[in-house]
């Protein structure tokens, strides 16, 4: 049959994913994506190690990412993205910054982090004071939170589920119930829902009708930094970062106007969590 007419395959455009080796929301990274993108996944080797700093740090290492490149630079993908938010504030922002130079010397493209990202997006959002939620450790959430203040990022509150494994199994109800608890204590200027491996992309735009504020995840500042880097918008349904224009004021979102920007760098199949508890 001739299929000439179709004109296809059509010119893609190539992002390069470096994700922990449990990593488990493949499909959540691809909703982010217009149809002239193709994400390239590799992911790290396993370690029999629980979610923690330690894990943090040994995912993160440099001769880690540098052969997870490797292994994407035959797709050619053009920018970078490390896709995990604790391993990349582990080191603070020296080492955030040391993690995008490994990477790109690695693939000779530029290169984003999750947790450089979520600055960027910060930063674009015009937000100082944020309210953090998290389904870590209390360790693991107080660094998180020392990385955003070393960046002049203030966490006013905050919420955490304490888990160690096997968090891509949170359901939307509980992410929304820490994100209340979390934004109720105090006025903020953004909230932010912390690692790639835990599902936000059907809660956010609801999130954000109920709070009155932009709402960020790691996944979508993930994704949304990398496309940057080649000119292109992530899509997304009533997100704020995704959509400029349509960013209500400060008055609309009920809270008070943002400072300057900050410095660029439910089913029933799901388990019942306990109450979110709050650092």
């Amino acid at each position: 049959m001739d299929v000439s007419f179709l004109g296809g395959p059509h010119p893609q455009h190539g992002v390069g994913v470096v994700a922990p080796f449990d990593f488990a929301l493949d499909r959540e990274l691809w909703r982010w994506v217009p149809d002239e993108v193709s994400l390239h996944l590799t992911r790290t080797p396993y370690v029999p190690v629980e979610v923690s700093l330690d894990l943090a740090r040994l995912v993160s290492e440099h001769a880690t990412l540098h052969e997870a490149v490797r292994a994407l630079s035959a797709a050619e993908p053009q920018v970078l993205a490390y896709a995990c938010t604790s391993g990349s504030f582990v080191g603070g922002h020296t080492g955030e910054r040391a993690m995008c130079a490994a990477m790109t010397q690695a693939g000779g493209v530029p290169s984003v982090t999750t947790s450089g990202a979520l600055l960027e997006a910060l930063a674009e959002l015009g937000a100082r004071r944020i309210a953090l939620v998290t389904p870590y450790t209390r360790s693991v959430t107080r660094s998180l939170e020392r990385y955003l203040a070393r960046g002049g990022i203030e966490v006013t509150a905050r919420a955490n589920l304490g888990l160690t494994h096997h968090i891509w199994q949170v359901p939307y109800r509980s992410v929304s119930a820490m994100a209340h608890r979390a934004v109720r204590r105090k006025p903020v200027d953004a909230l932010f829902i912390s690692c790639t491996n835990l599902p936000t992309y059907d809660v956010i735009p609801q999130l954000e009708a109920e709070l009155r504020i932009p709402v960020l995840s790691a996944n979508q500042v993930t994704i949304w930094s990398a496309l940057r880097h080649l000119g292109i918008g992530a899509v997304g349904p009533y997100q704020a970062l995704l959509n400029p224009s349509a960013r209500p004021g400060a008055s609309e979102f009920g809270t008070t106007a943002p400072g300057p920007a900050a410095p660029r760098k439910g089913g029933s199949d799901h388990p019942v969590l306990p109450d979110t508890p709050l650092l």
